[in-house]
């Protein structure tokens, strides 16, 4: 048998080859033109134009040899059927096909017998990707059945609160915009105790205890904020005397301060408006001795140290200025004892005059001095609501 007959010789030209080691086109394993077998055109099959090869890779020659070169594995590009042929196909003698997919198999773009790539890593590399695992859904939330078969029917409790008709007050439920005790209901059916129940529309707590009422009092100057003083003063008791409720203040205004303070029956919403940790904001209008510079919001808003404490602002706003007296509104949450002047009075500007305006969403408007009024379901619901109830 001649040198180019040898399994394992070398050929040269691109004509010759058998395991490995040729030069310039021949391959192993596969199918090419020319012939197959032991003939003239290569050792178990021949090559075309280094396109095809066992074991070889992108643009190389013969079995096992790396790019460009002859002998060794494929580094790159392909491997076990050169750079368009691995394990068959059709046309086994035909040029690029051997054994498996038409161009190529275990591939970037085919497996085993697939249509086009090359083999373990025909312009990637590694072993596929996982399949990630798909979302778990969250664990259902247990549902609270708050239905009181002893109860009243729910869009009657509604409509009782002053929320609309009962039509009205069906809508809501079904709508999905009644929770009770922090459940959403949307069944017209469910009954509720009024005594117990937590109920909240769009969010706003409901009241249902017609026995609790709140009143707003536009405290005159010289009023001493106490039911009855033992000193004969003018009190916040005198301007409800006539309520038939055992009533109490919402916290306090000293005797200088005018505007706004609240008298209810309630004990655990007084409570909660009366506790700054609640944040229910006041807010003041004031009138100071002398013109306030810009630069004083900035220092009020980061905090003003006081004797008993720092205290900071939630807002400030200049209303008005002249050359001899500033118009401010501030709103904060403290509640300490003549809190606004004192603080005014630590940056060098005397309170004159103080009206509280607001205590969180319930404003004074144009109630007169020495005047009440009761407030509506919806103000007293909007104040529990703001106050954590």
């Amino acid at each position: 048998m001649s040198a180019q007959d040898r399994r394992g010789g070398a050929g040269h030209g691109g004509s010759h080859g058998g395991r490995g080691r040729g030069a310039g086109g021949s391959g192993q394993r596969g199918s090419g033109q020319g012939g197959t077998g032991r003939g003239p055109s290569g050792g178990r099959s021949g090559g075309t134009g280094g396109s095809t090869g066992g074991r070889s890779s992108s643009g190389s020659t013969g079995g096992r040899s790396p790019s460009g070169s002859t002998g060794g594995r494929p580094s790159s590009g392909t491997g076990r059927g050169g750079a368009s042929a691995s394990r068959g196909g059709p046309g086994t003698t035909g040029a690029g096909a051997s054994r498996g997919g038409s161009t190529g198999a275990r591939g970037a773009a085919a497996r085993r017998g697939g249509a086009s790539g090359g083999s373990k890593g025909a312009g990637t590399t590694g072993r596929p990707q996982r399949q990630s695992r798909p979302p778990q859904r969250p664990a259902p939330q247990p549902t609270i059945d708050v239905h009181d078969p002893e109860g009243v029917r729910l869009q009657k409790v509604l409509a009782a609160a002053g929320m609309g008709s009962r039509r009205a007050c069906e809508e809501l439920i079904a709508s999905g915009r009644v929770t009770v005790d922090g459940s959403p209901v949307v069944e017209l059916g469910v009954r509720v105790d009024p005594l117990r129940a937590v109920i909240h529309v769009d969010g706003m707590r409901v009241q249902l205890d017609s026995s609790l009422i709140t009143i707003a009092l536009n405290k005159p100057k010289g009023v001493v904020s106490t039911m009855h003083d033992p000193e004969g003063r003018p009190s916040i008791g005198q301007y409800v005397a006539n309520r038939e409720e055992r009533l109490f203040h919402v916290g306090r205004l000293d005797a200088d301060t005018e505007g706004l303070i609240l008298l209810t029956n309630d004990g655990d919403l007084a409570n909660r408006l009366s506790h700054p940790s609640h944040g229910v904001a006041k807010t003041y209008l004031a009138h100071l001795e002398g013109k306030v510079p810009p630069s004083l919001a900035g220092r009020l808003l980061k905090g003003i140290d006081l004797e008993d404490g720092r205290v900071v602002l939630d807002r400030f706003n200049v209303v008005q200025l002249t050359p001899q007296a500033s118009l401010v509104e501030v709103s904060l949450h403290e509640g300490r004892n003549r809190i606004v002047r004192r603080l005014f009075d630590e940056v060098g500007f005397p309170v004159s005059r103080l009206v509280r305006t607001a205590i969180g969403p319930i404003r004074l408007g144009d109630l007169k001095p020495g005047r009440t009024r009761v407030l509506s379901k919806t103000e007293v619901g909007s104040l529990m609501t703001q106050a954590g109830m």
